[in-house]
């Protein structure tokens, strides 16, 4: 297989794996950083991890403007 591309094949047994909880986000790392992954699966798995991450610090963001808000509300 060359380094450019992955075959739909490859694609939908990767997007199994990833659907798998904890299997699928250490497997992320894994693809992200390890060696002989090919480069287009290992870019991906990057972007996904920067998604994750904006996600989760978005949620806490949400989280702490929630839970201030009902804060607030209560003390009246």
């Amino acid at each position: 297989m060359s380094d450019s591309s992955m075959s739909v094949k490859d694609w939908l047994i990767t997007m199994i794996i990833t659907a798998i909880p904890i299997v699928g986000f250490v497997m992320l790392f894994v693809w992200s950083f390890g060696s002989g992954t090919p480069a287009v699966k290992a870019n991906w798995a990057k972007a996904v991890l920067i998604f994750y991450a904006i996600m989760i610090v978005l949620y806490m963001i949400f989280g702490a403007a929630l839970l201030g808000g009902i804060m607030a509300a209560g003390s009246y």
